[in-house]
């Protein structure tokens, strides 16, 4: 089960606007506040589980996985196989007691998140963790395979990111809506350049993100949207079957084979990606080498320094330059 970064871009398997590692510190940030105020950051019962739409999906899914696993429901009334596996996750997110929350997405109102997940087929079950999506399966999956699948992601979740959950407490009262944080000096500038990304819009969304960077060289959240912006920039328009024919034919073309890594991270095949790049780092030299080498780290930023895809593919790489 490999975690893939989520954005509202419609690209699967591409970095968040938000690193982690930052999810994994806002989560810690959480919970002291919660302590703080007292109660432990206890919830109702009833928070557990919620309908979420493509509006609320920022806030209800990707922010509150900083806080706690945020399991996705996709399901539709006309579906039979969701009237058996709906109850049986909403009976489970009950019985975890907070160690994960079911976010439940009827796909026939929310037809763009079913895209962006990659929804084939119905129901399907993903889960957010920290920011990062991850599929955990299709299907009406019997309860005890279930139980193993989320067993894994709350390990996941606590082992990588320090997730444990929330409190519940029966009987308590639903939070009070929370004041706005104030606005950092570059929030206007990169909620524009998430904007941008959603509308593909990505010349715009590339412009944002140097600007926060000419300013903040080293602003984690600027840098991999840039890195995400400047991929989608790339492979928008072209055509992905002359490309594939390209590189194809010619196994040592520097530049067809860093167009198909593109196409091939986009499509979500992190590791094809990865190992075309480091296979082309082979078999060239010179300039040719090394600016293979120097787009396969972008594609690492891309990902984010955390999967363990990316450890994999720099050991991979070190091998083949060393």
């Amino acid at each position: 089960m490999q975690p893939r970064n989520m954005s509202m871009s419609g690209v699967v398997d591409l970095a968040a606007v938000k690193a982690a590692q930052e999810a994994k510190t806002k989560a810690e940030q959480a919970r002291a506040q919660a302590a703080s105020q007292g109660g432990g950051g206890a919830v109702a019962p009833s928070a557990l589980v919620a309908d979420v739409d493509e509006a609320g999906f920022e806030r209800d899914v990707l922010q509150r996985s900083t806080e706690v696993p945020v399991v996705i429901d996709f399901w539709a009334e006309w579906c039979e196989p969701c009237k058996q596996l709906s109850p049986l996750l909403e009976r489970l997110a009950a019985e975890y007691n907070g160690r994960f929350v079911l976010a439940k997405v009827d796909v026939d109102a929310n037809q763009m998140l079913m895209q962006q997940f990659g929804v084939q087929g119905i129901p399907a079950v993903f889960a957010v963790v920290a920011g990062q999506a991850l599929p955990l399966f299709q299907g009406a999956a019997p309860e005890a395979q279930i139980r193993q699948t989320l067993d894994q992601l709350v390990q996941v979740a606590e082992e990588r990111f320090g997730l444990t959950g929330v409190t519940v407490a029966e009987g308590a009262p639903e939070p009070a809506e929370q004041p706005e944080p104030p606005q950092g000096p570059h929030d206007a500038a990169l909620g524009a350049a998430v904007q941008a990304l959603d509308a593909g819009d990505y010349a715009s969304a590339v412009g944002a993100y140097q600007s926060v960077l000419a300013e903040d060289p080293a602003n984690t959240e600027a840098k991999l949207g840039l890195a995400q912006a400047e991929l989608l920039q790339r492979v928008q328009g072209v055509d992905a079957q002359e490309v594939r024919r390209k590189a194809a034919e010619n196994p040592a073309d520097r530049e067809a084979q860093i167009a198909a890594a593109d196409l091939d991270l986009v499509g979500g095949h992190v590791e094809d990606a990865f190992g075309r790049l480091i296979e082309t780092v082979r078999r060239t030299a010179g300039e040719d080498r090394n600016a293979v080498r120097l787009r396969l780290l972008e594609l690492f930023e891309v990902v984010g320094a955390d999967d363990p895809r990316v450890s994999a593919a720099r050991t991979a790489l070190a091998r083949v330059l060393f």
